[in-house]
């Protein structure tokens, strides 16, 4: 090999080993929320990452691998609030509050990840296995309002089950327009957190 043959097989190693799986999987989703996942190649990821394929490779199977990577880190952050102490203990209506502020805050701190969650379509297994896991998700909450209802809690005109999907629908909206302003160590903002759950909750609670 000659010394430029050498310089080159040097900074193509330097450029991979710079790249981890989690700046690959960051650059990925990037990518993934701007053409649609099934509007990305691999050849895409190869450009937006500037390494090659077979650098790709070196850190995942394939596309999907990234796309389950990604969602799941969605879905993982999400599932943990359900199990946290505020989520489990106390009357319904109160862990269902804290369940909203917590996944509106789970939203901002993971926003590429969930925007890209919320879009899956159910076109591969992976997406299929997203929704399942979203689904499961989506009941766990619903059943909160059934029992905050239950409970008397809730205010007696309203429908549970459109409750959920307008609950549902306030939350996942902020993926759409919430955008962190500069770097910020912790993207939060709880402005906009007690917002959701103050509109929320002054339609669903009731008030003795």
């Amino acid at each position: 090999m000659t010394a430029r043959g050498d310089r080159s097989a040097g900074t193509a190693r330097a450029q991979r080993d710079t790249y981890t799986p989690q700046t690959l999987l960051e650059v990925a989703v990037e990518v993934f929320n701007e053409r649609g996942y099934d509007g990305t190649s691999m050849e895409h990821l190869s450009r937006a990452a500037g390494i090659s394929k077979s650098s790709i490779y070196h850190h995942v199977r394939s596309k999907e691998e990234l796309l389950r990577r990604a969602v799941s880190h969605a879905l993982d952050g999400l599932a943990a609030v359900l199990d946290e102490p505020g989520a489990r203990q106390g009357r319904a209506i109160d862990r269902l509050e804290y369940v909203t502020r917590r996944t509106t805050a789970v939203l901002m701190r993971r926003l590429p990840y969930v925007t890209l969650l919320l879009r899956v379509r159910g076109n591969t297994d992976t997406e299929r296995w997203a929704l399942a896991r979203r689904r499961e998700f989506d009941q766990r909450v619903a059943a909160l309002l059934r029992q905050a209802a239950a409970e008397g809690d809730l205010r007696p005109e309203v429908d549970v089950r459109l409750a959920a999907r307008l609950l549902f629908g306030m939350i996942n909206s902020v993926a759409e327009w919430y955008r962190p302003q500069g770097e910020q160590d912790d993207p939060v903002d709880e402005a906009v957190v007690e917002a959701v759950v103050s509109t929320a909750f002054a339609g669903l609670r009731l008030h003795r």
